[in-house]
């Protein structure tokens, strides 16, 4: 009896300590899922304070000259543009990431805006000033970043006869080797140099405007960039033409066809007085 009592109350007792057990485990549980979700609200609450700040952040307000520079955008670009620079289709492209030079270049030069849709735009004078201009490009710098003509004496310390060599490599199959222009295909054509600045030269190296490629930093150093300017400017402009007629400068085609023409009238002149002395 004595054995059949201890082992009744071993059951009890053993009964007793699971009830113990199985409301302690679900406490745990629950607390679990309690301080879950107060780690899920902590987050969420975290997020709804400091999101905006972030937002605010990715569209910081413009600089003084870069809102001068949209309110002349909104005036005179946004009908081809489109209101944030994203482009119109048939119209304008986007102006998102081609930074400060290529408004520089288009604008200084007088290309934009355009006075209608054509194969290429053809350079006269500017809508707007030197001021007005650095506005609109630092205004399309600010929008969507981009290269950037850097301040200052582009031609300081530079080397005439490496930018010589540089520009018959890259530049003179289509600007031709004076420095005239030349015609390319679909009603195209590269424009003389004549009258370009230095910083008009350099963004056009950095932007790539109609067919010209893009010379970046790794393709044409900072360096080369100012040589070749400065061999532009100092060189192919001030040039005389020791030679004689510069017939354009546009390179062997008119020089040989003058040739031709002149070699030609030449012999037919030169038959005719052997055969009237014979």
């Amino acid at each position: 009896m004595t054995s059949d009592n201890d082992r009744r109350r071993g059951l009890l007792a053993r009964l007793r300590r699971q009830r113990s057990v199985v409301p302690s485990r679900g406490r745990r549980r629950l607390g679990a899922a309690v301080r879950l979700i107060a780690a899920l609200m902590l987050a969420g609450g975290a997020y709804a304070v400091f999101a905006p700040g972030a937002q605010a952040q990715d569209n910081p307000p413009l600089t003084g000259a870069a809102a001068e520079g949209k309110a002349l955008f909104d005036v005179s670009c946004v009908s081809c543009h489109g209101r944030n620079a994203q482009g119109v289709e048939g119209r304008g492209p986007s102006l998102i990431g081609v930074g400060a030079a290529s408004v520089e270049f288009q604008v200084s030069s007088g290309r934009m805006p355009m006075a209608r849709q054509e194969a290429q735009a053809e350079r006269k004078t500017p809508v707007f000033t030197d001021e007005q201009t650095r506005q609109l490009a630092q205004y399309i710098q600010e929008l969507g970043g981009g290269p950037q003509v850097p301040e200052g004496d582009l031609r300081a310390d530079a080397n005439v006869s490496t930018g010589g060599e540089l520009f018959r490599i890259n530049c003179s199959q289509c600007h031709a080797f004076g420095g005239g222009g030349g015609a390319l295909s679909s009603g195209k054509y590269a424009p003389s140099l004549a009258p370009a600045s230095d910083r008009q030269i350099y963004a056009a190296m950095l932007s790539g405007p109609q067919n010209m490629p893009v010379f970046g930093d790794n393709q044409i150093t900072p360096e080369q960039k100012a040589d070749i300017i400065a061999y532009i400017q100092e060189t192919l402009k001030t040039d005389q033409d020791p030679g004689g007629f510069n017939l354009g400068r546009y390179g062997p085609s008119t020089e040989g066809l003058a040739i031709f023409l002149v070699g030609i009238v030449a012999l037919v002149f030169a038959a005719l007085w052997i055969a009237g002395k014979s």
